[in-house]
């Protein structure tokens, strides 16, 4: 398998990844573990020699066992923060995503699978975009609540 787009520089690390929204009857399916108190994306990291399409097909069926179409991409987020993960813990990430709009099966059952890079298994959860859960990325709160047909392009820094 070919590495994942996260390399260090300087002291810090430049991550690329891709996410799916993947919304049915109002809600959003999101991704939580044991060790974090919010919830994420489905998606992860590209894989050097993907593209951001191939590799969010890749994540979806890996988290949740189904194999998806893009519908189409609905946002470009580039976000400075923090790392909190044993892999980045304490390190200044930037971070460059591309969150796609899934086209979801109408018998979409989805099972999750997936842990994370430090081995915890993951759970996945329908909320809506309004739920009090912390989530990320934090625009999905008030984006999702009124998709739009063109892409959007958020910037973020918390460090």
């Amino acid at each position: 398998m070919k590495a994942d787009m996260c390399v260090p520089c300087d002291d810090g690390i430049v991550n690329i990844r891709a996410g799916a929204i993947i919304m049915k009857d109002g809600k959003i399916l999101m991704v939580g573990n044991e060790r974090f108190d919010y919830l994420y994306s489905v998606g992860g990291r590209i894989k050097f020699g993907e593209t951001a399409e191939e590799a969010v097909i890749r994540e979806v069926e890996e988290e949740t066992g189904v194999r998806m179409e893009v519908d189409r991409l609905g946002f470009i987020h580039e976000n400075y923060f923090i790392g909190d993960s044993p892999s980045n813990s304490g390190k200044l990430v930037y971070e460059i995503s591309f969150y796609f709009y899934m086209k979801v099966p109408e018998n979409f059952s989805p099972e999750s699978e997936s842990f994370t890079d430090c081995g915890e298994k993951e759970f996945l959860k329908w909320v809506s975009p309004d739920d009090e859960n912390k989530k990320y990325p934090d625009f999905f709160e008030t984006e999702l609540q009124n998709p739009v047909n063109y892409v959007r392009h958020f910037v973020e820094d918390d460090r």
